[in-house]
């Protein structure tokens, strides 16, 4: 009988994560990605709205969907042994707070919140306004 790890699928193992990391939240107006990561950059894990299974199109983008896509990158990286997080926020969409709750709520404590939305200094032209 072939093993787990000879059929290719070995086992993930969990190892210890830093007590500090960043939650990077981009909030767009179709759905909200959050990505946990160590100081360094790595990506530790990462959910978004539509990665929950039940939220497909526009549902995707409400703030309930964010709220659950919070939830479960904060039970992740607790179970590793992250307690500390700052949380970097881009994007204006609807997820945005309910993301930063969640993630709150679970029993991380967020040491700092940056906006760090693109704003356009007049570089590019902006699209056509939409009209109804």
């Amino acid at each position: 009988m072939a093993t787990a790890k000879e059929k290719g699928k070995a086992k993930k193992s969990k190892k210890k994560l830093d007590s500090v990391g960043v939650a990077h939240v981009k909030s767009s107006f179709n759905n909200t990605l959050i990505t946990m990561t160590d100081l360094q950059g790595n990506v530790i894990t990462w959910s978004s709205g539509g990665h929950q299974g039940r939220y497909k199109g526009s549902r995707k983008s409400t703030a309930f969907a964010a709220q659950l896509a919070g939830k479960f990158c904060a039970q992740e990286v607790l179970a590793g042994g992250m307690r500390k997080i700052e949380v970097w926020v881009k994007g204006q969409g609807s997820g945005r707070e309910a993301a930063v709750r969640s993630l709150k709520a679970e029993g991380l404590e967020v040491t700092r919140i940056k906006d760090c939305t693109a704003i356009p200094h007049n570089g590019c032209r902006p699209k056509k306004r939409r009209r109804l």
